[in-house]
Order: structure tokens, then sequence, then C-alpha cells
């Protein structure tokens, strides 16, 4: 397993070292990885002010971006493809599961090839896992 990693970015956006113990603030990257069956898939977390922006993959690529938030009106979160192939809703549903967990807005960029459901419970329950371990990070 890789190292994890924290930087925060200051308003000009040069990186800085997160200081310990301080409250969230700007922006905080945090990458790990995990394995899924025999492939090694690596995340990419950047948590902003009220959102959260989560890349999944093996390779670097952006092939799918998807948004979810909550809304008042209605218990499941709202959702919608940003990028990539709209029959393609892996990104979109994993958005909208977490942004159900966490109350924040979530971009999701799944990039992966195998969408299968078992396969992306697996994926779901690493980033709750990082999640749980790490919550000042999401």
């Amino acid at each position: 397993m890789e190292p994890q990693q924290e930087v925060e970015v200051a308003a000009a956006g040069s990186p800085r070292p997160a200081p310990e113990g301080a409250a969230p603030a700007g922006v905080s990257l945090h990458d790990f990885c995990g394995r899924a069956g025999e492939q090694l898939v690596h995340f990419h977390a950047m948590r902003l002010r009220d959102s959260l922006f989560l890349w999944v993959g093996a390779e670097p690529a952006l092939r799918s971006l998807a948004v979810a938030m909550c809304s008042p009106h209605d218990s499941i979160p709202v959702s919608t493809s940003l990028l990539g192939d709209a029959s393609d809703t892996t990104s979109n549903s994993l958005a909208q599961r977490l942004a159900r967990k966490t109350r924040k807005q979530i971009f999701v960029s799944y990039n992966l090839q195998n969408t299968d459901s078992s396969f992306t419970l697996h994926i779901e329950n690493r980033i709750k896992e990082e999640m749980m371990a790490f919550p000042e990070k999401f």
C-alpha cells in the first residue's frame, strides 16, 4: 500500500503541509489505494469547503465525471453526468450514495473498466473505510 498524503492549498495556489490539528480550510488532497480482486485501484480525494471531488482509477484518465447533492425535496440525492458516456451510470450512482452519506456535494470520476455491481460495491466499501479512518480528509 502506498503512503497516504494530505496537502492543503493556500488561497494563492501554493501547496503547503496541513497544520497538525488545524480545522479544515482551503483545499485538502488525500491519496490512497487498495486492491479490488487482482487490480490495484488508486483513489484521489480533494476536499473543498462544502464538497468533495473523488477520482477512482488504475491509470491517469478522466473518462467520466458526475455530481450529486442532497435535496430538501427528495430523500434520494439528485445527480447528473457531466462528462463521459451517459449510459455508464457508475459515477452517478457512486456520487449519489456518497452524497447521501456525507450530506455534501460530491463529484465522482470513476475510471475503471469493471462496472460490475459487486466490484463497484467493493470500491465503495474501500472509500467508506478510508472515510471512517480519516474523516477530517473528507
